[in-house]
């Protein structure tokens, strides 16, 4: 935490240099691109890169999903991994990759297990929210379509940014991932890990709800897990799905009264075209889809469909990024 904000003070020194780096990046920036950039806040300081899809035009509003990388993974990785960028340039939406700093980790996983990370206004989420500000302050963003989505530890992240800002993201996606607090310590992340978390799925649902200031508004969210998972067992997924329709629960008329059911409204299976079997679980309220579950049978800790050439990668699973993305444009504010 002293490295962070020891780098953060020496960014905030320099921070006419930063924001002239990212100005810099956003007026040379073509269609199809990379953007490069540093932001700085009182939450720490951090890299980031955009994507900006072929055929942007300026003042095209588009959507902007925050893909947020796992453990021992880059933004190059990631997005090399979930083909997320050949993604954005056929739906056409911008895609920003936060990057964790290997001072804040040495195995660049988000900092999710910490307090100073689960709160609105907490370091790590704080700092993925100011980068998003910045892509609304030099790009046409559809602020009705902004969503998150991540891997392992990056998904976890986006449990703490779904739950802590709603008012900013309209959905997200949680992949090999864990609940909303599933844990607050080091140690009790590595129990969570293995056998999930010790905490109630209703309360941190109902704390979910409470970091964004109980509003009433309701958080869609799609939740992949493999039943092989042996880095984060597969109960977690359960827990978040539970956690998530809890928060949901409240978030649309402020009270416990399972106005959102924890019954699915549909349950399907099917064979991904590599072989992998999986079971849908559809969450429907309202006419909305607000919870989809993807239990996909045999896949370990990874990215479903992703690309071979990259870690955490299984092939053989559907598409875990178009899934995402069919996910998401269901869903504007």
């Amino acid at each position: 935490m002293s490295v962070t904000r020891n780098v953060s003070a020496l960014c905030r020194a320099v921070v006419g240099l930063c924001a002239l780096f990212g100005m810099l990046g956003a007026s040379q920036a073509q269609a199809g691109s990379w953007v490069h950039g540093i932001y700085s806040g009182d939450g720490g300081t951090r890299s980031y890169q955009l994507w900006v899809p072929t055929g942007y035009q300026p003042g095209e509003r588009l959507p902007l999903v925050v893909g947020l990388h796992g453990c021992l993974q880059n933004p190059d990785q990631f997005a090399g991994l979930a083909r997320l960028n050949e993604k954005a340039d056929q739906e056409k939406f911008l895609v920003l990759y936060p990057n964790q700093a290997m001072l804040a980790n040495g195995t660049q996983c988000w900092n999710f297990m910490f307090s100073i990370n689960q709160d609105r206004g907490g370091l790590e989420p704080s700092v993925i929210v100011g980068m998003v500000d910045w892509v609304k302050g030099h790009y046409t963003v559809d602020e009705r379509r902004v969503y998150v989505g991540g891997v392992s530890a990056g998904a976890v992240m986006s449990t703490i940014l779904m739950a802590c800002y709603s008012d900013v993201f309209t959905a997200g996606m949680v992949g090999a991932g864990a609940m909303y607090k599933a844990a607050t310590t080091a140690s009790g992340t590595l129990f969570a890990m293995k056998f999930g978390s010790i905490y109630s799925p209703d309360d941190r649902g109902y704390d979910a709800w409470a970091c964004s200031g109980k509003p009433r508004r309701k958080v869609p969210v799609l939740v992949v897990h493999g039943t092989a998972d042996d880095v984060v067992n597969p109960i977690n997924g359960t827990q978040t799905v539970r956690q998530f329709l809890q928060t949901n629960d409240y978030g649309d008329d402020g009270a416990n009264n399972n106005s959102v059911s924890n019954s699915p409204t549909q349950v399907y299976s099917a064979t991904s075209p590599g072989g992998r079997k999986y079971t849908v679980r559809n969450y429907v309220t309202g006419g909305v889809l607000l919870v989809q579950q993807y239990e996909i049978e045999g896949m370990g800790h990874a990215w479903p469909g992703g690309n071979s050439a990259y870690p955490f990668a299984d092939p053989a699973g559907p598409d875990g990024t178009t899934i995402m993305w069919d996910f998401f444009k269901q869903h504007s504010r």
